[in-house]
């Protein structure tokens, strides 16, 4: 079966009502190729989610960055999955490294996470990968295929509405970019693990993005390789290059 083509864009905590105005008029007046061969989401800070919900054009899907592990509560600070069912937000971001890293989110506290999103209704990005340090001790798909057993383990065989987004850690924000055929390499690695641990089934309908300083002028070779199946964008996607990177998707349709 195809796997239609997925690009995310991570707004992380940037935007102000001016600002954010201003991308969703960006937005709204670029010209991106047929939703039949590209799904957008973007994910702007929770509290621009109903402003850009509202005024977005609706070929482009709106998403949170992060919710809460259970039923919202005593939880200052948090959002949970319910309130963004509530609010129509149907995507959620976890896992994201500068969480796994920053917040200390432990592997078992992501994969909770989505297990819990996913009983809500909600559909996940849920985000892998590793170290500059662990990448040149070889352990790549050794560290991604820990962050992948934790949420099976949580999820079982519910991985219709997952999106893998594997994100090198040290290509995050840095300018560094794998190159398409490291992508491609670890992309294929993922998804024979998919195949190996879920099912073929999974494996071949799971699609597996890739995130790291992504931008117009990379985007279209990485788009070229048959296990990359989209882009989940940081930096570019407060850019008008966001929408050029939303079609790159017709470099998959050409290659």
């Amino acid at each position: 079966m195809a796997r239609k083509f997925f690009v995310g864009g991570n707004w992380k905590c940037n935007g102000t009502l001016e600002s954010v105005s201003k991308l969703v008029d960006t937005l709204n007046a670029g010209a991106i190729v047929s939703t039949d061969i590209v799904e957008v989401v973007v994910a702007p800070p929770f509290i621009h989610l109903p402003l850009v919900k509202d005024r977005l054009r609706k070929e482009i899907q709106v998403s949170a960055q992060n919710c809460w592990v259970k039923k919202g509560g005593a939880y200052t600070g948090e959002v949970s999955a319910e309130q963004l069912v509530d609010l129509g937000i149907p995507y959620v971001i976890l896992g994201h490294s500068e969480r796994r890293h920053i917040m200390k989110e432990s592997h078992d506290f992501v994969g909770q996470k989505c297990a819990y999103a996913l009983s809500k209704g909600l559909k996940v990005i849920a985000c892998i990968g590793e170290t500059l340090e662990e990448r040149e001790a070889g352990d790549t798909i050794k560290v991604c295929a820990e962050q992948l057993t934790a949420i099976k383990e949580a999820i079982g065989e519910n991985w219709s509405e997952v999106v893998v987004a594997y994100e090198p850690v040290w290509a995050i924000g840095t300018g560094k970019v794998a190159t398409p055929e490291q992508a491609e390499e670890v992309h294929a690695e993922l998804r024979k693990w998919l195949a190996e641990n879920v099912s073929a089934e999974v494996a071949e309908a799971t699609r597996i993005l890739y995130g790291g300083s992504v931008t117009a002028g990379n985007c279209k070779e990485l788009a070229k390789k048959p296990n990359v199946d989209g882009f989940l964008v940081g930096g570019a996607a407060l850019k008008p290059e966001f929408i050029d990177i939303i079609n790159s998707a017709q470099s998959k349709v050409a290659a």
